[in-house]
């Protein structure tokens, strides 16, 4: 290998400017989204808030109404991921690899583990939310369209695909939304001892 043939290198073997800079820029974000990890609420209060502001822009500017349907599709896309399991039962009925979800009463307790888990659903759909905001500075993402007809495709696709997100559900016995293993409570202690 010789001189400047590594990624990023420069002629004399060290690391360019724009390299670093670059390096130093991802180890920032990817701090700041380590930081924001344990603070849920807040990040999709912020995300809700940036949607909220998109939404108010694409008003204002009376366009760019293909970029808004084609977040919706993309945001609708993220959660099917979401409310999904990571490993499909449909495809794991007949054989025994990994893990599967319970489907008898006195089955033993398995935590549902999502396809897409909450962060990386929060940090695609503020991504996606960031990529329609700065589409609508450029008027070559302004096609027009009669919106209504958009408005109702998806409606009607949003209900299709809750459909079938629901029967599979209901099918294989899922629900995407536990809170860990049922606690069952004992005798209450009554504060005696038996030295008493």
């Amino acid at each position: 290998m010789s001189e400047g043939d590594r990624v990023g290198d420069s002629v004399h073997g060290k690391p360019s400017v724009v390299y670093r800079f670059f390096t130093r820029l991802g180890q920032i974000y990817q701090s700041w989204l380590d930081k924001s990890t344990p603070y849920t609420a807040v990040r999709w209060v912020v995300t809700l808030g940036l949607s909220f502001v998109y939404m108010i822009r694409v008003y204002l500017l009376q366009g760019w109404y293909i970029v808004t349907y084609a977040l919706g599709i993309y945001h609708l896309n993220l959660f099917i991921a979401f409310l999904s399991p990571k490993v499909d039962p449909s495809l794991m009925e007949d054989s025994d690899d990994g893990p599967s979800l319970p489907t008898k009463q006195n089955e033993e307790f398995r935590p549902f583990i999502r396809r897409l888990p909450e962060f990386k659903f929060w940090h695609a759909a503020t991504k996606g939310i960031l990529v329609a905001m700065i589409c609508t500075f450029f008027e070559a993402f302004n096609v027009p369209v009669f919106w209504p007809i958009l408005v109702m495709y998806f409606i009607m696709l949003f209900c299709i695909t809750m459909k079938r997100q629901i029967k599979h559900m209901i099918k294989y016995r899922y629900i995407p939304f536990t809170h860990g293993k049922r606690r069952y409570k004992g005798k209450e202690d009554v504060g005696k001892t038996f030295a008493s």
